[in-house]
């Protein structure tokens, strides 16, 4: 697992590399992603938890258009269930399933992960490798599997007995993930997305915690290349679209009892 770090570096010189002379990259406008969590810590356990977790997302582009599918102002809407066990202070794994609307379609994304988090120097390591798959609407849309690898490095201050801050930086890759390639199938990046996050966490009492933050989000796409009359490529191709997403995670934790001191919470960030 340790090996992980080698690889989150080398994904992310992949998608940091100079853009080739076709590639293309367009700034979309901010995102609003506002979070609702509610963590369930599991009895006989420090660490195990539910959690569930809803979120809108509002894209700032479409304001001011008056779009029937839009659900109390979010353009898109998103609703996971997750459940993590861990074996010791540094590993643990799990899975969960979200779904994600849009419009009129949805997709359910069952996911199944594995985390290993360190010590280093005063800092928190962790490293996060998880397998989703994707079910599309209607039922014979086409879904894949990806998989995601994230690297974050965060740090906890006590300011009094009962608040304290979490500072966190964090880095993810995700790549389409299959066996064989068919010679149908689309043209693909290596990588086909990027998201470097910086949030600081609050935790106020035993049973909340706030978390604003801000992402620089890309989406790595292949589009049909347009040319002129002499055949001369004038658009298409390789297109890096950037979004910039502003949120709030709010998040609400069912002790059962437990002493919050003594529990290895993690971040919103799930």
């Amino acid at each position: 697992m340790k090996r992980l770090l080698p690889l989150a570096l080398l994904l992310a010189s992949l998608a940091a590399q100079p853009a080739a002379a076709q590639t293309r990259r367009a700034l979309s406008g901010l995102q609003l992603w506002p979070e609702l969590q509610a963590e369930l810590a599991l009895p006989d356990s420090e660490s195990d938890y539910v959690l569930l977790a809803v979120r809108g997302q509002n894209n700032t582009d479409n304001n001011g258009f008056d779009d029937p599918n839009r659900f109390l102002g979010f353009d898109e809407r998103r609703v996971t269930l997750n459940f993590e066990h861990f074996w010791n202070e540094h590993w643990s794994g799990g899975g969960g399933l979200g779904y994600f609307s849009a419009n009129k379609a949805y997709v359910l994304i069952p996911e199944v992960l594995l985390r290993h988090r360190s010590n280093v120097a005063s800092f928190t390591f962790g490293q996060r490798l998880s397998f989703e798959r994707t079910f599309p609407s209607p039922a014979n849309a086409k879904g894949q599997t990806n998989a995601r690898l994230r690297a974050d490095l965060e740090k906890i201050f006590p300011l009094t007995a009962s608040v304290a801050l979490r500072p966190r930086l964090s880095y993810e890759a995700a790549t389409h993930f299959r066996l064989l390639k068919s010679d149908t199938d689309p043209d693909e990046r290596f990588i086909q997305f990027t998201s470097l996050r910086a949030e600081v966490g609050c935790r106020v009492g035993s049973n909340f915690d706030f978390t604003p933050w801000f992402a620089y989000q890309t989406n790595y796409l292949v589009t049909l290349p347009q040319y002129d009359s002499m055949g001369n490529q004038t658009s298409g191709g390789n297109l890096n679209l950037v979004s910039p997403v502003l949120g709030i995670d709010l998040r609400y934790t069912i002790l059962q009892g437990q002493d919050a001191a003594k529990r290895k919470q993690l971040p919103t960030q799930h």
